[in-house]
């Protein structure tokens, strides 16, 4: 059964295009394309006054995502890149949490 991990990001609004910009990289990319027991993800931004926008991941198992947490894809997937002028780009988000769920039994 595939496990869901969810990143709620605090983005303030003023952020929230670069985010969006950086995950279409990122996908384009195919960053996460070969990373064992990966399924998918999607970010979601908040259509309301909330600042949380979710980046909703589904992986194989809970062993397959602590994997890759503690792989050099992920240092390298989370390390800060550098802007045009060589600067390194600051966070767009201000504060993350980290959701874990599972398919609920159709019951």
């Amino acid at each position: 059964m595939s496990v869901i991990k969810i990143n709620a990001i605090t983005v303030p609004a003023e952020t929230g295009d670069e985010l969006a910009v950086r995950f279409r990289e990122r996908q384009a990319r195919g960053a996460m394309q070969n990373i064992p027991g990966f399924e998918g993800f999607e970010l979601f931004q908040p259509a309301d006054e909330r600042e949380q926008w979710l980046v909703v991941t589904r992986w194989e198992s809970d062993q397959a995502f602590t994997s890759w947490q503690n792989s050099e894809e992920f240092r390298k997937a989370h390390e800060r890149t550098e802007d045009e002028n060589g600067q390194k780009k600051k966070p767009v988000g201000t504060h993350a949490e980290l959701w874990s769920y599972v398919p609920a039994a159709a019951g």
